[in-house]
């Protein structure tokens, strides 16, 4: 019998080869199959090294920092986190929460920060404050209470150490090791500089205080809790249920009082900035542009409007300096950069339907724009002042590839492409601009770390992860099966991009089962040129073909694209999907019978939505913690593509995936975790209730005191097992 993909891990892990059939379980047996790399990777502010994380060989949850120092060429353990902290870890429950927000996991060293001059590193762990000294490879501990210290900062000037406890902000001057507490009113209800749910989960803000750069003064919001709803939500564990008060911001319902406010750290004095009247707002960003000059992101409740202003300390006054507005939404962006040379500053606004880069001057009138085309602009990743150069990741090739791009600061010339691979690349630059990380990947080689100069040429290898002799992939390079790429056109005239692969020992003149992979949702893309969930190559290895399509709605295509789903969420992503079946019809390979959907979160309401809209395209559907009813879910998510629940109730009515239950074709499956905290397993017991009144078979999985990401190697095992065996019930007639 020919070896299979899971041959090639036996023969790796078990240390002698064999053709037994390929398992789900040999999928998570080592991090370079999945595309698992060093996290956390920066430079250090002196440009003398490159930091990451990374776990150990006998435990990839317990996390040392690490160097590639460049001045030797060499890579190496930095800190050891058992130097700073052996042992359990007890978190506290706002850790805990913040850590699912982040989607981190593990223990050891889990974050880090640098001094301004490099010689230091500061540790959140266990709860409380390390400081590391490079000079002499010391750490002293900065705090040592019962109460937990989180979103742990250097200030600008390396004088301070700054950190959250109960609420409040607090710092330590490390020159003479005192304590100061600078807000005092942070209990129950009321947070100082702290994020709230919805900026952790929705607009990727950790963090609720930021530092001046002269270290006189740090920003912060103060966050009142006491409007927001509070819930009793049940965590179902093996051994117990928990009983969770939560304030959670359900759609509608009211959100968190905010207030901006700047304490000056020599008196401790606080001074407040007007806001205006609306106190129904975000604010969801906040960046020093001078010693005297703050500014921040004021989103109004609809999120049609986004207005930069800034607050002036020496005159105390505000000005708008843009205003962002849309009949839809307004996407937010970390793509604000202060030019240090001039009084300008680089902005990205979608106003032309695509995310382009803008430069204005201070007092907000516009200078140019920098990019332009029918392509999006990812994330402005450095600016070389010196060079006269703006570095930027983007779109402009394909939609399936994100590159490195360089251009003039004024616009002149033609846009250069710096990153040369086929494929995805992600960066990370250095503080000087003269140089970047590079993590990338594409569909048939696992992701790599490298380390490059601002020119593109490769310096080194930080994780080669190269498929050579040594590695679990290397027996099996003859048999991975590349996907193939391809687009159709819907009936709207949209472009649809979609992935396929292939089974193994294709046979054109056989026909194969066929599993859809699916997310949908807006802000993210499946079809990318990038190294896929292995789960989609065993269902592959296996004898499915396996489909992906990304739908209108979904990230990187422009405002146009992502648009149609405002009010209308679960109609034209089925449109589409259905388009995607249609075309996998037409092909003679196709089991045309014989055609499933799978999707976790977003993915899992689509696959609710499929198999109850469009019952004569899908047979079987797994949907994973599936958000069913959307009043469920919190404001700042749900309102930008729904509108708010007071007055677009009939479209919240027409986006649940109950009106649509009763017309359940084909054989489900649902699985949820019994603590998720994101999509409420409250979600999946209101689809339970309607489905069995109505009569209705399904097959359902709980896991139980597992969040929304199903963390743990036994239970994605678990997880994907059960789900090719339900495919193969359903699509194969097997068991």
């Amino acid at each position: 019998m020919k070896q299979t993909l899971l041959a090639l891990l036996s023969c790796t892990f078990a240390g002698i080869c064999s053709a037994e059939p390929l398992t789900i379980e040999r999928l998570f047996s080592d991090p370079a199959l999945s595309g698992t790399t060093p996290r956390a990777l920066e430079y250090s502010p002196d440009g003398q090294r490159v930091t990451f994380l990374k776990g150990r060989a006998e435990d990839y949850n317990r996390y040392d920092l690490w160097e590639y120092n460049l001045e030797d060429g060499q890579s190496r353990i930095l800190v050891d986190s058992d130097s700073l902290h052996s042992g359990s870890e007890t978190l506290s429950d706002e850790e805990k929460a913040r850590r699912e927000r982040q989607r981190i996991y593990g223990s050891g060293i889990m974050e880090y920060s640098w001094s301004e001059d490099g010689q230091a590193l500061l540790f959140p762990l266990a709860g409380d404050i390390y400081y590391y000294d490079l000079k002499d490879r010391s750490s002293r501990r900065l705090t040592e209470t019962e109460a937990f210290e989180t979103d742990v900062k250097v200030s600008p000037e390396g004088r301070f150490v700054s950190f959250i406890r109960d609420q409040n902000i607090y710092v330590v001057d490390l020159q003479t090791g005192k304590e100061k507490q600078l807000t005092s009113d942070g209990e129950d209800h009321i947070k100082n500089g702290m994020a709230e749910f919805v900026a952790q989960e929705e607009m990727d803000r950790m963090t609720g205080y930021w530092w001046s750069p002269d270290d006189r003064h740090i920003a912060f919001l103060q966050v009142d809790e006491s409007p927001v709803d509070q819930v009793t939500r049940s965590e179902i564990y093996a051994d117990r249920i928990e009983m969770i008060q939560q304030r959670y911001p359900a759609a509608g319902r009211a959100n968190v009082k905010i207030r901006l406010g700047l304490i000056d750290i020599n008196s401790g004095s606080v001074r407040w900035i007007n806001l205006g009247d609306d106190q129904d707002i975000y604010i969801p960003r906040v960046k020093w542009a001078r010693d005297h000059l703050v500014t921040f992101q004021w989103q109004s409740r609809d999120q049609q409007k986004l207005e930069l202003r800034a607050f002036n300390l020496d005159t105390g006054k505000t000005r708008t300096l843009i205003t962002e507005s849309s009949d839809t939404w307004v996407n937010l962006s970390d793509d604000l950069y202060f030019l240090e040379n001039s009084d300008a500053f680089i902005w990205s606004s979608e106003r032309d339907g695509y995310k382009h880069l803008y430069k204005y001057d201070l007092s907000g009138k516009l200078q140019m724009q920098l990019t332009k085309g029918d392509w999006v602009v990812d994330e402005l990743e450095a600016v070389d002042e010196k060079a006269n150069r703006l570095f930027f990741t983007a779109r402009k090739d394909t939609p399936i590839e994100r590159h490195l791009y360089s251009l003039s600061l004024q616009g002149e010339g033609d846009i250069e492409k710096i990153s040369q691979l086929s494929g995805m690349h992600s960066i990370e630059f250095s503080e000087d601009a003269s140089g970047y990380i590079d993590k990338f990947s594409n569909v048939t080689t696992p992701a790599q770390v490298s380390l490059h100069s601002a020119t593109g040429a490769r310096v080194t290898w930080l994780e080669e992860n190269a498929v050579n002799r040594s590695h679990p992939l290397y027996p099996y390079k003859d048999q991975w099966i590349a996907p193939e790429f391809g687009s159709i056109e819907s009936p709207h005239g949209k472009e649809l991009y979609y992935r396929l692969y292939k089974p193994a020992n294709f046979d054109v003149k056989k026909s194969y089962p066929v599993m859809v992979y699916v997310y949908g949702g807006p802000h993210v893309q499946v079809v990318t040129n990038s190294w896929d969930k292995l789960f989609n190559q065993y269902m592959a290895q296996q004898g499915y073909i396996v489909f992906s399509l990304d739908n209108r709605g979904s990230a990187n295509r422009g405002t146009g694209f992502e648009n149609p789903i405002f009010k209308r969420m679960g109609s034209p992503e089925v449109e589409d999907q259905i388009s995607g079946v249609e075309y996998l019809r037409t092909l003679p390979y196709v089991d045309k019978d014989n055609i499933g959907i799978f999707g976790h979160s977003y993915g899992g309401y689509m696959t609710l939505m499929s198999m109850f809209k469009a019952g004569d395209y899908f047979k079987a559907g797994v949907s994973g913690a599936p958000v069913t009813d959307w009043t469920l879910y919190d404001t700042h998510y749900t309102e930008r593509y729904m509108g708010n629940p007071t007055k677009d109730m009939e479209a919240y009515q027409a986006s649940s995936v109950f009106p649509y239950a009763k017309d359940l074709q084909g054989d489900l499956l649902i699985y949820h975790g019994m603590a998720d905290d994101n999509v409420l397993f409250t979600n999946t017991t209101k689809l339970i209730k309607q489905l069995q009144d109505n009569g209705q078979q399904f097959e359902l999985m709980t896991y139980p005191g597992k969040k929304h990401s199903l963390r743990g190697k036994q239970t994605r095992i678990h997880q994907y097992n059960m789900i090719k065996q339900f495919f193969d019930r359903h699509l194969r007639g097997q068991g």
